[in-house]
């Protein structure tokens, strides 16, 4: 019996990762040939595309500032050739055998909403280039709910368990999880599939994560801080 969808950011394992329905991937990482083989095995590959953040080398749409956990740049998300880059990316994985995207970064209410309108705009961009493959947005709540009319599903990352350094994980504290409910309580009400990604070390913090996903409709995959499990 299949899983619903993994989150695997390593390379290789097509046997591990044809036990899922979808799987997201690094983009990078697979060749046509194992993507064509997943496939084969009515797995549905998803590419990972990061919306607001740019790990490559210097270019003129980023900004000063970086991701601290991670190192990625953050861009000027309205940059015409910001917007070219990703929809380049997208098309890319497209015609190399994925079956969707997975859209990254969109996280901006908190750090710069006045790109939320450019984010609307390139996420359609994207739809229109890839449709009618399967789009998977990560959050993204400070789009709602318009999204919902440009993507097919939402995640919620660390819905419920999160990690806190590179060594330890735990459950978001009662005023966290009770405002994450009131979101997820929105998102019910939209017409995409709902999934949560949570981080975990034990099969007790694992066990209320994916019971709390189920609660709010969500099907829920729970893996470690760099997302090597699956």
């Amino acid at each position: 019996m299949t899983q619903p969808i993994a989150f695997y950011y390593g390379a290789g394992e097509l046997e591990g990762l044809s036990r899922f329905d979808k799987v997201v991937l690094q983009a990078d990482f697979y060749a046509k040939h194992e993507l064509d083989l997943l496939r084969e095995r009515e797995v549905q590959t998803l590419g990972y595309l990061s919306l607001s953040e740019d790990v490559g080398p210097p270019a003129p749409w980023h900004r000063p500032e970086r991701n601290p956990d991670w190192g990625g740049a953050f861009v000027h998300v309205g940059d015409p050739r910001w917007v070219a880059h990703v929809v380049d990316q997208a098309t890319t994985a497209i015609a190399a055998g994925f079956s969707g995207l997975f859209l990254d970064t969109l996280n901006l209410e908190q750090t710069y909403p006045e790109d939320l309108p450019h984010l609307l705009t390139l996420i359609a961009a994207i739809r229109e280039e890839a449709r009618p493959e399967y789009l998977l947005a990560n959050r993204g709540f400070g789009l709602l709910p318009k999204i919902a009319d440009l993507v097919d599903g939402v995640l919620f990352e660390s819905f419920s368990a999160r990690w806190v350094d590179t060594e330890s994980y735990a459950p978001w504290p009662d005023d966290v999880l009770e405002a994450h409910a009131s979101v997820a309580e929105r998102l019910l009400e939209l017409d995409v599939d709902l999934y949560a990604l949570d981080y975990a070390d034990s099969d007790e913090l694992a066990d209320f994560a994916q019971r709390r996903a189920r609660e709010f409709g969500m099907l829920c995959f729970v893996s470690d801080r760099v997302l090597s499990r699956i």
